[in-house]
């Protein structure tokens, strides 16, 4: 059974071997290790109760971590990292993964509760202060999301962009889906948080986008079955988290950022605006990903997901827009500019964890040409 704690294997990316990355040691190891044992630990709030100085030193590199984030301008990325997975390890909770049910003894831990808001306090202001809210107060905010869709459907290469379509190589192109495996291998999970409710035209909308995720209940038609698939041709590890370690922080930002809109249902203004911007800007996206596939003569099965989403994606993208956010700034005029602030949070998260991803890819494939050049030595 796959574990339930955020200690995940990472297969060697270049076949089936049981060989595991190593992991860059921090100073934060420990205290992640000590997280690590808080959530497996049984009945954890009342011995907590008991002996509350058994999280001492954890608290200690928490508070630490907060200040080197999130006080200091763009923050230390080690902390940053250990946030973020912290954040992650108490989010998943809120999924099923299928696993042993004891892994979710503690999911309505009031201490992990604490945590996690103590967390996303920090984070969620520092977020909040790299954009200028009292602007988007006073838009047009129907204006604002037609101009913006318009312009993110098919906007200008950027220099990432480029990397990808011209120069990724096929250890490159490994990396990037070992990455992307993350969200992935269990995607539309999270926007199956946010469904419950009175019905009507939005929700229909957000129900509609949800099954063609699911491939409308048939496993294989279902987007992650597609993205399995991919990582199949190359013989990697194809369970859902598999490789965690090498996530960097500003994608596991964006999947706690949405745990959050979608859990806090005032939010859901913001949610509405993020997924229309994730809908509408995902086709560039993955014609990126083609181009570089398609330019390394890969097979069909290496690229498929791709293809299947620059078509359905385009279709969300239109839903979104037109059946959600639009409507949503009928009905709420006073509070409709929140959907351009998720909006414009959503593209600037995915913009950060972009360069964060190439600049993890040329970091990989830097490495294997260095393994390449003392294998020659060797020789």
């Amino acid at each position: 059974m796959q574990t339930n704690l955020v200690r995940f294997p990472i297969a060697s990316m270049s076949g089936n071997s049981e060989q595991t990355l190593s992991k860059v040691s921090t100073k934060y190891d420990c205290a992640m290790q000590q997280f690590q044992e808080l959530l497996a630990t049984e009945d954890l709030d009342n011995k907590l109760d008991a002996q509350p100085s058994i999280v001492s030193e954890f608290e200690d590199a928490l508070r630490s971590a907060i200040s080197e984030a999130y006080q200091k301008g763009y923050g230390d990325d080690d902390a940053h990292c250990f946030l973020q997975r912290i954040l992650y390890g108490i989010n998943r909770l809120k999924l099923f993964w299928y696993d042993d049910l004891r892994h979710y003894n503690n999911e309505r831990s009031l201490y992990l509760s604490s945590l996690c808001q103590q967390i996303e306090a920090a984070w969620q202001n520092w977020e909040l202060a790299q954009v200028d809210v009292a602007a988007l107060q006073q838009l047009d905010v129907k204006d604002a999301l037609i101009k913006r869709a318009a312009e993110d459907l098919d906007p200008p290469l950027s220099s990432e962009s480029r990397y990808i379509r011209e120069e990724m190589s096929e250890v490159g192109y490994r990396h990037l889906l070992a990455i992307a495996s993350f969200d992935g291998l269990v995607e539309g999970s999270r926007l199956s948080r946010i469904l419950g409710g009175a019905a009507n035209e939005v929700q229909c909308t957000l129900i509609r986008v949800l099954l063609e995720e699911y491939g409308n209940g048939r496993l294989s038609r279902k987007h992650s079955t597609f993205f399995k698939a991919m990582m199949a041709e190359f013989g990697m590890n194809t369970q859902p988290e598999g490789y965690f370690d090498l996530v960097p922080w500003e994608v596991l930002a964006c999947a706690n950022h949405n745990f959050l809109v979608t859990e806090c249902k005032r939010h859901f203004l913001r949610y509405s605006g993020g997924l229309t911007y994730f809908e509408v800007a995902g086709p560039a996206a993955y014609r990126n990903y083609l181009t570089a596939a398609q330019r390394l003569q890969l097979s069909e099965a290496a690229m498929g997901y791709w293809e299947l989403h620059i078509r359905e994606d385009e279709r969300h993208g239109r839903w979104m827009l037109d059946d959600v956010a639009l409507p949503l700034a009928e009905q709420y005029p006073s509070d409709a500019w929140e959907l351009v602030l998720g909006y414009d949070q959503e593209k600037l998260m995915s913009d950060r964890a972009a360069v964060a991803v190439v600049r993890s890819i040329r970091e990989a494939e830097h490495s294997a040409l260095l393994i390449k050049e003392i294998e020659k030595i060797r020789k």
